[in-house]
């Protein structure tokens, strides 16, 4: 199934996280996938999702769920690593569409836990091949010499910060909004500044 190419999935996971490093035995696991499609050439929003994934390597810690909001009792209803993914090919055209996060992470972490647990990649190959990294499309646009952070981006850009930062589902419609900010500018590839 082919979808338009003025599509765009943005996307935000969260993954199990501790301070410090890891319990032995331990990896990191997406818990929760935020994903926000774009209509570019509308320049609008167009519907939010949220995925809890339930991890096997791994349980939510204390500041995990003080960061995130996430508990272990809640993503322990969620999908499976795989299932998550099938629903993102499936229903998000995630293999065909072009998606976008606020840096490299997402696309790293989905690459890893993709080799680990032996399932399909999502989003095509190679990795990069569909994916625009928000954050330094960003940083070049805006002129910066440091790379921001999403909630420091919004304040850049003059937006509000929307929902609870750290929760996927906001995340990723927040960084939908920052897209949509580059694309008025003519600074998201593939598009041009309307020329007055």
């Amino acid at each position: 199934m082919r979808h338009e190419p003025a599509l765009l999935n943005v996307i935000d996971v969260e993954a199990t996280c501790w301070d410090g490093q890891p319990p032995p035995g331990s990896v990191n696991e997406i818990i929760e996938i935020g994903l926000t499609v774009v209509d570019v050439s509308a320049g609008r929003r167009l519907s939010r999702h949220r995925l809890l994934v339930r991890p096997v390597r791994s349980t939510v810690s204390v500041f995990c769920t003080e960061l995130t909001g996430l508990t272990q009792a809640e993503v322990e209803r969620g999908v499976s690593f795989a299932e998550a993914c099938r629903i993102l090919v499936e229903e998000y055209g995630a293999a065909e569409r072009l998606w976008a996060s606020w840096g490299e992470y997402d696309r790293r972490q989905f690459a890893r836990q993709s080799q680990a647990d032996s399932v399909a990649y999502p989003f095509g190959y190679p990795t990069e091949r569909n994916h625009t990294n928000a954050k330094a499309v960003f940083t070049k646009a805006y002129g910066l010499h440091r790379k921001p952070g999403m909630a420091q981006a919004l304040q850049i850009a003059g937006l509000p910060l929307e929902g609870r930062h750290h929760r996927g589902e906001d995340d990723a419609w927040n960084i939908a909004a920052l897209v949509l900010d580059l694309v008025g500018r003519g600074a998201w590839p593939g598009t041009e500044p309307d020329v007055v």
